[in-house]
């Protein structure tokens, strides 16, 4: 069962990141600021709910939530400042976002960029154990997959109606047959002659 919260006297956000290992499109990150009795019996890590379970998690979530946010960083970002740095500045991002301003964030992974004047905490699988990550991971991957849904009909191809642009064997084989579009991330060593190698 997920935690309500780390602080029981402190405004926490919750914060997760979405398509960070993909081939192509941005990474996604979101903030969430719940209820402190926030409770649905599903909630939880985005990656243990299926997609169906997920869709219907985020308008409760978006209702019900006391704030939220969400941002991303384009492929091109990604290529100039390295992932890792891009999913900081869209989390980042998402604070500034906020509507509501937290009193601490609670930060899904074991690294992180403070925000200026705001304490964290860097909790490793956190979406697992905290409902408001549990929360914003949701939010980033419906978000995520969304904009992917949109890009696929501009590139069917891909398949990124499934994939979502990580590298399956579907996405692979696509690279090696059309090439990059602008919408993959370079730096990630996916060139066909690249891939052809895996």
């Amino acid at each position: 069962m997920l935690a309500p919260f780390l602080h029981k006297n402190l405004r926490e956000a919750g914060l997760d990141e979405a398509g960070r290992g993909c081939y192509a499109g941005p990474v996604f990150a979101a903030a969430v600021i719940l209820p402190k009795d926030f409770y649905h019996p599903i909630l939880n890590d985005s990656k243990q709910l299926n997609e169906k379970q997920r869709d219907l998690l985020r308008p409760i979530i978006e209702k019900e939530s006391i704030a939220f946010a969400v941002a991303s960083v384009d492929n091109e970002t990604i290529d100039k400042i390295n992932i890792l740095q891009a999913s900081f500045t869209a989390m980042h991002l998402c604070i500034d976002r906020l509507t509501v301003i937290p009193e601490f964030l609670l930060i899904d992974g074991n690294r992180f960029k403070p925000y200026p004047h705001l304490p964290h905490q860097c909790i490793v699988k956190g979406d697992g154990k905290y409902a408001a990550i549990a929360a914003a991971s949701i939010l980033a991957k419906t978000y995520r997959d969304e904009f992917m849904q949109e890009l696929h009909v501009l590139y069917p191809h891909y398949g990124w109606n499934t994939n979502k642009g990580y590298g399956t064997e579907t996405h692979r084989n696509a690279i090696q047959a059309f090439g990059l579009c602008s919408h993959h991330r370079k730096s990630f060593n996916i060139q066909p002659e690249l891939i052809s190698q895996k």
